[in-house]
């Protein structure tokens, strides 16, 4: 190194050696042999190219460099312009080490010969609000009036980003209004500030006044504010707006869409489940000769994959390698879960494989595979990739102690997933309530619920958050098993444990006391949700009509349909079912069709259950008329009648003693080639039989 540098050494001649080295460690070498030289002394461009240099290195490892060229330059005395502070301030905050920039900025005088100016100031504030150190930013700012140093448009946009840091946009409108009137004009960074903060807020509706005004004030917009606009209102799920936003992109013609527009697209889009739409853009991407980068690849891959489009997903996945691009454990990951989801077992293992070969298998992986293989029933495949986990030294987390104990449970090996937690449980890991809940969910379904208690009791003991998942499973139990007092005890404990009720607890509950024929308590459930803060949601209403009108309450259950309406709530189509249900069976004919022509007012649209139903109910009444009248309905709704629709109108047809008619529907269904069950073929068995 020390041959590179000539006998006779000046600064231009070093300065020359220093641009021409594109690598910092050697620069610093370059620099510190150099300060060993005969009969040479750095000057103040020397000293602002290394510490531009270090300034501008994300390494953290370049501050003890800079402090140390620092004192050089205090010791040499060597005089610097306020770029050589401004340099050792930015290196400063950048690495968040505050004070030490405010010590340079205070001693600048001191140490480089030089005052602080604007731009110092400008620096020095924005530091204390990078660091979010506002209050300290308030202070420094009445500083600059002590030391009657004019604000530039550059103090105010740090001023415009403290406004919105603290949400007060009224206040960023107002300084803005006051810019354009003191003919200080705000730039696109005054204005993409603002649109930022109004976004990152959910104020999207005011970023886009905001970025509209931008164009009346004769600003254009960088790419930089469309990016903003179009990732807020897709993270939004609003894809029409971002849309929009993405056209007037297009079409502009001072600006263009780059790599992070394209990204931000892609990402929207598939967030937005419109995937096919994403796989539109990258191919536009490429058209235009955008480099997709690892970002793009893994969203698309993703979203395919979550669309059940493996092929596509596959495609990308080729695509990337051919382009130069290595994928990473997310981008395998993705394509792993792919495979797994469409039970693509072969091509999951092969996968598997390449990623063992490229070092890319962590325990999230290891977690997907597992997943895949009990979901597609592989249970010992699944056990053994447990195994693997443990014999590659991959430690296992509380995840994927759920996988495996959820996975045996799901497939029918409860006892092996409570050997598991016990061997686990006595080996102090950490399980999660997934784990717990799958073996409580477990427990129940067989009726062991003293085994499902004591695991529950065990849960909290391990000290395992409790969460609704586990005692709505419990009390789901309880009341499968008719155990409705335990239930409710248990109910009544729960906020006692931490783990306050749901809407899901209650309307268990409702429907456990609702079978039970116990109504006054499932209404009182009801007030007690309402006093709580709780708001009944369709399926509870829906829960106590269906128990109402089991039990022939019929005038309780249009009441309280009534009230639901008054509420602001507009019943769907399975509460409205649930009633006509209810009066057809009861021969209450007029009130169903009433209910029935009341559906549009509501915009619930009639599904086939609901004609269904109707019909049924004609034909039980001999009304042959108004029974063929529905099915035309049926029809002209653009509704596919099935095979129950087919066996009502056989059974009503016969009923009413129109065999011939019977057998006309009989050869429609056939044509339809809708296949007759055992009941078709025993209600015309019985026509002939019985007449």
């Amino acid at each position: 190194m020390a041959a590179m540098l000539p006998k006779k050494l000046t600064p231009k001649s070093l300065l020359k050696l220093l641009k021409s080295s594109k690598n910092l460690n050697t620069s610093l070498s370059l620099f510190d042999i150099a300060s060993q030289h005969p009969n040479y002394t750095h000057d103040a461009i020397i000293y602002h190219h290394i510490l531009r240099k270090l300034s501008l290195s994300s390494d953290s490892r370049c501050i003890p460099h800079m402090t140390r060229i620092v004192d050089m330059i205090q010791t040499q005395k060597c005089l610097c312009s306020e770029d050589v502070a401004l340099a050792v301030i930015k290196g400063y905050a950048k690495n968040l080490m505050i004070d030490k920039a405010m010590e340079i900025f205070q001693n600048m005088k001191k140490i480089f010969g030089c005052e602080p100016g604007i731009r110092s100031y400008n620096t020095l504030l924005n530091a204390f609000v990078v660091s979010n150190q506002l209050s300290r930013a308030d202070l420094f700012y009445k500083y600059f009036g002590t030391m009657r140093v004019s604000p530039n448009l550059e103090t105010y946009n740090v001023l415009i980003k403290i406004a919105c840091k603290r949400r007060q946009f009224d206040k960023v409108k107002e300084l803005l209004d006051w810019m354009w009137d003191s003919n200080l004009k705000p730039d696109v960074y005054s204005y993409g500030t603002l649109i930022n903060g109004l976004v990152k807020s959910g104020c999207l509706d005011n970023a886009l006044k905001v970025f509209d005004e931008m164009f009346e004030r004769g600003l254009h917009p960088d790419v930089i504010c469309y990016n903003i606009l179009i990732d807020g209102f897709l993270k939004n799920g609003d894809y029409d707006s971002g849309m929009k936003i993405w056209g007037r992109l297009m079409s502009g013609s001072n600006v263009y869409p780059n790599v992070v527009s394209y990204n931000v697209m892609i990402n929207g889009v598939c967030r937005c489940g419109k995937f096919n739409e994403g796989l539109e853009l990258w191919g536009r991407m490429k058209k235009n000769e955008q480099r997709m980068d690892l970002f793009t690849c893994s969203t698309l891959i993703h979203g395919l994959c979550e669309l059940g489009n493996v092929d596509g997903a596959e495609r990308i996945f080729k695509e990337m390698i051919e382009n130069g691009l290595s994928p990473d454990v997310v981008v395998y990951g993705a394509l792993l879960n792919g495979y797994c989801k469409v039970g693509e077992i072969k091509k999951c293992f092969e996968l598997w494989e390449l990623m063992g070969k490229e070092d890319c298998r962590t325990v999230t992986s290891y977690n997907i595979l597992m997943r895949g293989l009990f979901e597609n029933r592989m249970v010992d495949e699944a056990i053994s990739i447990w195994k693997l986990m443990n014999e590659n030294g991959i430690v296992a987390d509380s995840s994927s102690y759920g996988i495996l104990i959820h996975g045996l449970c799901k497939n029918g090996y409860l006892n092996k997933a409570l050997k598991v937690l016990q061997a686990e449980s006595e080996g102090e890991k950490s399980m999660d309530s997934y784990a717990y809940s799958s073996i409580i969910k477990g427990l129940c379904k067989e009726g062991r619920l003293d085994e499902a208690t004591a695991m529950f009791d065990l849960m909290a003991k391990q000290g395992c958050k409790l969460s609704s998942h586990v005692c709505n499973a419990l009390i789901n139990g309880f009341i499968k098993a008719s155990k409705i007092e335990d239930a409710l005890r248990f109910f009544g404990e729960m906020s006692s444990m931490n783990c306050s009720p749901t809407v899901v607890s209650y309307n268990m509950l409702i429907d456990g006391l609702c079978k039970a024929e116990r109504f006054g308590d499932a209404y009182k459930l009801v007030e007690d949700m309402l006093q709580k803060g709780w708001t009944p949601d369709m399926i509870t209403y829906s829960l106590l009509m269906d128990g109402l009108c089991q039990s022939k309450k019929l005038d309780l259950a249009l009441k309280l349909l009534s009230q639901v309406v008054s509420k602001g709530f507009k019943p769907d189509v399975t509460m409205v079912n649930i009633i006509i249900h209810g009066l057809c069976s009861a021969g209450n004919l007029e009130n169903a069709s009433q209910l029935f022509l009341n559906m549009s007012q509501w915009e619930c649209l009639p599904n086939l259950v609901t004609y269904n139903t109707l019909m049924e109910g004609f034909y039980k009444a001999r009304d042959c008329k108004n029974a063929s009248a529905v099915w035309a309905l049926i029809l002209r709704g653009g509704l596919r009648p099935d095979i129950i629709s087919y066996n009502i109108t056989l059974k009503g047809l016969c009923s009413c003693h129109r065999m011939s008619d019977a057998i006309l529907f009989l050869n429609d269904a056939l044509s339809r080639k809708i296949r007759p069950t055992a009941i078709t073929w025993n209600i015309l068995v019985r026509a002939v039989i019985y007449g």
